[in-house]
């Protein structure tokens, strides 16, 4: 099992959805956050647009991975924004973003916070898992292909 799916709900999954611009994006993921977690929105919003402006989060191949820190947060939470036309994501490679994975975690969740980064990399980098994201006709189908990828874990 990878951590990802473990924090993935019937809630925090989006697809499909209409956004004209980054800033839309980045508010659809803050809307599903708060949804899920009944944190205030523009919180949320604030803070994955504070780690945006130290640099775009747009990893190229047309994703990106928004994440932010919320103190008085319980635990940590994912979001999963498809949306239906790709998005100006400042992605190293140029390419617009379709296919957003937030995370939100607590504000002292450092150590969890960078293995969740590490592991969608390596997840974002499966050209298969990436091609079943992007064509996932439903949320659950999205889901099951989150659940279905096993991470590459390093001999014990």
């Amino acid at each position: 099992m990878n951590l990802l799916s473990k924090l993935i709900t019937p809630a925090p999954i989006a697809v499909d959805r209409d956004v004209a611009d980054k800033a839309g994006a980045l508010d659809a993921a803050a809307a599903l956050f708060a949804a899920a977690t009944g944190a205030d929105a523009a919180r949320i919003r604030d803070s994955l647009a504070e780690r945006e402006a130290l640099g775009s989060t747009g990893l190229g191949l047309g994703v990106a991975i928004p994440h932010g820190r919320l103190r008085g947060l319980r635990s940590a939470v994912a979001a999963v924004v498809r949306l239906r036309q790709p998005v100006p994501f400042e992605a190293p490679d140029g390419r617009p973003v379709g296919l957003l994975i937030a995370l939100l975690v607590p504000d002292n969740a450092r150590q969890e916070h960078l293995d969740l980064l590490s592991e969608l990399a390596q997840m974002l980098s499966d050209p298969e898992l990436r091609a079943g994201l992007m064509s996932a006709p439903s949320a659950d189908a999205l889901r099951a292909c989150v659940a279905g990828w096993a991470p590459i874990r390093p001999a014990a």
